[in-house]
């Protein structure tokens, strides 16, 4: 996609080398977020090049993200012709399954092992704006950060990929609190149960980002890479598989790291 058009979905696109970082930008409306600008994700990681190592997704303006546009939840809610999640209600099943399947490939590129991606989150990431964080390997919060899945309360269920990392993070019970309350989750809160890092002054958030990426990209990127797909499968994984797995990213590491027989 042209800068042109992400800008017009919300969005922002810098790539700096092995690092890009994508940008919420729709600080107006807290960075609420839209099937335009989840279709324009998807797009942003399929153009990614294998030089990226690293993606951070950060919101501009006083917060990360407010979650859905509440007024795409209404019929005709959006700009002359645009998509709104109403429109789902006119489909049959099979297209509403098909269709929230394309909006969550806005979410599932940020787990792809070719890279490691990282939520900076400040103010609220509420809803979609959690579940996009959630999306993320990793991530590092301001002081001032809240997280709250709010869709229970709009009788609705996390349907953007945020249930299983929410799990894999905090365990079954305390996911289930936090979704079925929708209740906030404050950034102290978040370091103490395992869904953030680390919690910074806001001021001091860009520079502890920059710290992490510059320790993501030092080691060689196929360590990196293999190792996140390894760590990835782990859980799923019995321990005979898991090391046949280990085994096999050994070998290929081995490979590489020597070079080309002689």
């Amino acid at each position: 996609m042209t800068p042109d058009e992400l800008a017009a979905a919300g969005l922002r696109l810098d790539v700096d080398g092995a690092v890009a970082t994508v940008t919420l930008d729709r600080p107006a409306v807290r960075n609420a977020q839209t099937p335009a600008m989840w279709r324009a994700l998807a797009a942003i990681g399929a153009s990614l090049g294998e030089d990226v190592r690293v993606v951070v997704v950060h919101g501009a303006g006083p917060g990360f993200s407010a979650g859905l546009d509440r007024s795409m939840l209404s019929p005709g809610g959006g700009p002359d012709g645009a998509e709104t999640v109403a429109d789902l209600l006119a489909m049959s099943d099979e297209q509403m399954s098909a269709t929230i399947d394309d909006y969550q490939r806005g979410f599932t590129w940020l787990r792809d092992p070719r890279f490691v991606s990282i939520a900076a989150v400040h103010g609220h990431a509420v809803g979609a704006g959690f579940q996009l964080a959630l999306s993320c390997d990793l991530r590092v919060v301001a002081d001032d950060a809240s997280f709250c899945m709010k869709e229970s309360a709009l009788g609705l269920v996390p349907d953007l990929t945020g249930t299983k990392p929410l799990v894999e993070a905090v365990g079954y019970a305390r996911a289930l609190e936090i979704c079925a309350t929708a209740r906030t989750v404050s950034a102290d809160e978040a370091v103490r149960i395992g869904l953030a890092l680390t919690a910074v002054p806001l001021e001091e958030l860009q520079s502890t980002v920059d710290h992490l990426v510059s320790a993501l990209t030092a080691p060689p990127a196929g360590a990196v890479r293999e190792t996140k797909a390894l760590l990835q499968n782990a859980a799923a994984s019995s321990l005979d598989e898991q090391r046949r797995l280990e085994r096999e990213a050994q070998g290929r590491r081995f490979r590489e790291v020597a070079g080309p027989s002689s």
